[in-house]
């Protein structure tokens, strides 16, 4: 006779396991079926992150700039303390032989001073702090070591301050290491971009900026604003020379420019001296905050980190390096966040 046995039936945890496993599996399996293939940015899309990355670069710049400058004033620094500490030397040398001399007459005479017998075997920075010492000693002599003592600290204290400013200098190198790793590491991501772009797109890019270029230096307005003073437009027109001069991070010309690079270089033309950076060409003159007070030749600053800098050209329009891959150019004064403009 046949057994009827009624089929064993799933246990409920194992249903709920499987059930919450088929869940997931339709899950994972809409998504996939619903995601949407990543998008390649658009060329504007790429234009607008890597002006970003240009822009973040020209800031490392002019702190690349700044650890540069530093590091050349060190420099001169250094070598004018240890020309000094030379000097010295040669100076203390002369002194000492001065003492040698007179003890030497006085060794042939048989009248030889113990205390200068013991200068000669030592040092003679205690011996005036002795009273009997001072008193076995001729006036001359008292004044040749109080020299020879006031030489000697002298030589102490600079070599001192050249130690210093050794390990400040060897700071700086390694700053501006990294300032440079920074720039070209931001370079490179903008490169790294671009060659995403097609042909097509980057030729189209490589046009807008000739295009910009080009009319930049063939129909600008400048208007009749008349210049901040001589030596300003003397270095404005000098800057002006230097239009389709290309963009080069930490060069300050003749044939190529950073933005600092080219206004601390028109004013050397002009016979005038400012300051490398921009931050520090900000606080080089007057500042004019109003845009229609500014005049021909005056600095105009960017950004409110004050890393960008050019010159006013008048009618709205600066002359400036702008960054990497442009060339020296005008532009409206609109197209960054003005700060100031600083009359030299």
């Amino acid at each position: 006779m046949a057994s009827h046995r009624r089929p064993k039936q799933p246990s409920r945890a194992r249903v709920t396991v499987l059930t919450t496993a088929a869940a997931a599996a339709v899950a994972i399996s809409s998504q996939a079926a619903n995601a949407a293939p990543s998008e390649k940015p658009s060329k504007d899309e790429v234009k607008a992150k890597v002006d970003k990355l240009y822009e973040q670069a020209e800031h490392a710049t002019e702190e690349y700039n700044g650890a540069k400058e530093k590091q050349g004033k060190l420099q001169k620094e250094i070598s004018t303390i240890q020309d000094n500490v030379a000097r010295g030397q040669e100076e203390l040398n002369e002194l000492r032989d001065a003492m040698g001399l007179a003890a030497a007459a006085q060794y042939r005479t048989g009248s030889i001073d113990s205390s200068l017998q013991l200068f000669l075997s030592s040092n003679p920075d205690d011996y005036l702090d002795k009273a009997s010492t001072a008193d076995q000693l001729s006036a001359q002599q008292v004044e040749s070591l109080k020299k020879i003592q006031e030489k000697q600290r002298e030589l102490a204290q600079e070599r001192a301050e050249a130690a210093e400013k050794l390990k400040d200098l060897a700071s700086t190198r390694t700053e501006l290491g990294k300032k440079k790793e920074q720039v070209q590491a931001k370079l490179a991501e903008a490169q790294k971009l671009l060659n995403t772009l097609t042909a097509a797109e980057k030729a189209a890019l490589a046009a807008a900026e000739e295009r910009a270029s080009r009319s930049s230096a063939e129909r600008v307005d400048l208007g009749n604003t008349g210049p901040a003073s001589g030596r300003a437009m003397a270095a404005f027109q000098a800057a002006q020379s230097k239009i389709g001069s290309p963009y080069v991070y930490g060069a300050s010309g003749p044939s190529s420019f950073d933005c600092s690079g080219l206004t601390s270089w028109a004013f050397a033309q002009a016979g005038v001296s400012i300051p490398r950076t921009s931050q520090a060409q900000a606080s080089a003159g007057t500042r004019i905050y109003s845009q229609s007070e500014l005049k021909v030749g005056d600095l105009v600053i960017f950004y409110g980190d004050l890393h960008h800098v050019g010159f006013y050209a008048g009618n709205g329009q600066i002359l400036h390096a702008p960054r990497t891959g442009t060339v020296v150019r005008y532009e409206s004064i609109n197209n960054m966040p003005f700060q100031f403009g600083v009359r030299i």
